[in-house]
């Protein structure tokens, strides 16, 4: 039942909101300024309430997860939870993040990791079933981790963290219409309105693909020019900028879900790799 409950969570994106908090609060630090225990309780709030708004967002989409075969075996339309208890254990992790970084660390921390939740499920969640908009808008919510972070350790925002949103934000665009195409015949059955499902043929998914890959290179670059990073992120950020875009360019010569698969693949692997360089390479 523990494992099950887990599972509601989503641990493996989790993981990744996490890493991007951590980034934030690191860039956010003032020298003499590091404190372990304020980082805790960014991490475990930040982690409760991320964990709190995936249970959530399967509470309110088990419809659609149980009509589509990558997520019709969750906790909730396989019959291992009921909505009543998913719902009760998300809001119960909710509270707990909300109060965890109101308390723990500051005001606008939990600001944001509340704007976050509510964003997440009050606006992207439901209009997914309507426009394909709704990846742009999901993005909004998706790039919230850095500033969670960046919040927890300066007590403001500045530059520097909106930097790392725009990095998060703008990367999220290949790395979701990638993961729509390969599945878009599951979310077409789902009356999910991806960008695949409304214009099938692929066109339009590679074209988007490929422009925000070509956006994501100058932006990926604002850490140098803020003087955040260094000559050594300049040169990687530039090398995996290059490597990341000759898998949007398969895509555009061939509409395929192997090239599709590519580019979420290059994705779940750029990332790590630029924050990796972010943080050898700080000044």
């Amino acid at each position: 039942m523990i494992r099950t409950y887990i599972e509601l969570t989503k641990p493996r994106i989790t993981w990744l909101i996490l890493m991007s908090t951590g980034i934030g609060y690191y860039f956010g630090i003032r020298e003499g300024s590091w404190s372990w225990w304020a980082l805790f309780h960014t991490i475990l709030g930040t982690a409760l309430i991320a964990s709190g708004t995936a249970a959530l967002n399967q509470w309110y989409e088990w419809e659609a997860d149980g009509q589509m075969n990558r997520t019709r075996h969750r906790p909730i339309p396989s019959g291992r939870l009921t909505r009543r208890q998913a719902l009760v254990f998300a809001v119960a992790l909710s509270i707990a993040g909300f109060a965890e970084l109101v308390l723990g660390v500051n005001p606008l921390t939990g600001f944001l990791g509340l704007l976050t939740l509510a964003s997440y499920l009050f606006l992207y969640t439901p209009l997914k079933r309507k426009s394909w908009h709704s990846t742009t808008v999901g993005a909004i919510p998706g790039a919230m981790p850095p500033l969670i972070g960046f919040a927890a350790a300066a007590g403001t925002l500045t530059a520097e963290a909106w930097a790392l949103y725009a990095i998060l934000f703008v990367w999220q665009f290949p790395h979701f219409y990638s993961i729509a195409w390969m599945y878009r015949e599951d979310y077409g059955r789902a009356g999910i309105r991806m960008l695949p499902v409304v214009e099938p043929d692929g066109v339009s998914t590679a074209r988007h693909i490929l422009a925000f890959l070509l956006l994501l290179f100058p932006v990926s670059l604002l850490p140098t020019l803020l003087s955040m990073t260094g000559n050594l992120y300049l040169v990687g950020a530039i090398a995996m900028g290059a490597w990341f875009l000759r898998a949007g360019l398969r895509v555009i010569r061939e509409k395929s879900i192997l090239n599709a698969r590519k580019v979420l693949l290059a994705s779940v692997v750029y990332l790590p790799v630029l924050y990796g360089l972010m943080l050898v390479d700080r000044p």
